[in-house]
């Protein structure tokens, strides 16, 4: 291997892990079940496999997963959806999979490049590099945000974001989309992931057609600088590198973590039901679900409050990157 070769980043997807290495080379392995992986087949992929080259970042999702390469043009593959799960979620026109990656034809049609990439379930978000979000796929849930639960084949535009948007992420079957600092959030609501408060009662049908803002109290006068999306919870830092999360039936709209006041938070990340954060001197914490391993915590213990990973505390993390059972991270040497 040539040393002088670096990875520029690590995504872990539910049941998938890429990395992307400095020269746009992008190496896959995980489950694969659905050929979400993109290498041609539905088989585990048991150890790191060229996907692509010229690749600028990817989103794995549980069964279709995106590339955007160095040009911001879109490639999407994996399971096509059904009627049952809903269809469209490559962006194609049809249901049907694709196991390599396809060009997204309909974005260059319309001279539009890609900036970031987001794979749910069974949707699909792109952010264009003009601020504007597209959705395609499932519409149940109201998860492609267009005041319907309607499916879409092609990717369209999401109409309450056409401009201005800085970041998406997304969940299981909902999305969070950050413009000028505040967080719009569309798509399933069951476990008051959307953080739209407490006045709307919350129970399995819950659910947003449309991105609404969050006006948590606690957020009204911070401006939100990153946020995260997770199976059914999510998180964002604000500029005073403070860190708030909601979702899991536990908190219907942004609570601040308290014990990590002391120092400051730049980043976020949320798996299925735990959270892991990053400092700006490149520590992480861990909080939430410990069965999976996956809080770094050398212990399957369920963990209330956000504590130090003390496994890295010798190394500067410089990015991490959730799934639903798994993290990983890198390191500066």
């Amino acid at each position: 291997p040539d040393s002088t070769i670096t990875i520029e980043s690590v995504v872990c997807g539910p049941t998938d892990t890429a990395i992307i290495l400095d020269d746009g080379r992008c190496f896959v392995s995980g489950q694969n079940s659905k050929g979400q992986l993109g290498v041609g087949h539905k088989s585990a992929v048991t150890s790191l496999t060229l996907l692509a080259e010229n690749i600028k970042s990817i989103a794995l999702g549980s069964s279709s997963s995106a590339i955007i390469d160095r040009d911001g043009e879109l490639y999407t593959f994996g399971y096509g959806g059904s009627t049952l799960s809903g269809l469209g979620q490559l962006g194609q026109g049809t249901a049907d999979e694709h196991l390599t990656p396809k060009l997204v034809e309909s974005l260059i049609e319309d001279g539009v490049t890609a900036q970031q990439v987001q794979v749910g379930e069974a949707h699909t978000t792109v952010l264009t590099n003009e601020g504007e979000v597209l959705t395609a796929g499932a519409g149940s849930y109201g998860r492609l945000g267009n005041f319907d639960t309607v499916d879409q084949l092609f990717l369209e535009p999401v109409e309450i974001l056409t401009s201005g948007t800085s970041q998406i992420s997304g969940g299981k079957s909902f999305t969070l989309g950050l413009k000028d600092g505040v967080i719009y959030g569309w798509g399933r609501n069951h476990k008051g992931q959307l953080g739209t408060g407490y006045g709307l009662a919350v129970d399995m049908y819950s659910q947003s057609e449309v991105p609404g803002p969050i006006e948590a109290d606690d957020l009204a006068n911070r401006k939100v600088t990153h946020i995260a999306a997770g199976h059914s919870h999510a998180a964002c830092t604000t500029e005073g590198g403070e860190l708030f999360y909601w979702g899991l039936n536990v908190h219907l709209e942004p609570d601040l973590v308290t014990a990590l006041l002391h120092t400051r938070i730049e980043k976020v990340v949320c798996g299925q039901d735990y959270t892991i954060a990053l400092s700006e001197d490149g520590k992480l914490y861990s909080f939430g679900s410990g069965s999976s391993g996956a809080l770094g915590q050398a212990s399957v213990k369920l963990l209330n409050e956000a504590t130090l990973m003390e496994a890295l505390s010798e190394k500067t993390v410089s990015q991490v990157s959730a799934g639903w059972k798994h993290a990983a991270c890198l390191v500066e040497e």
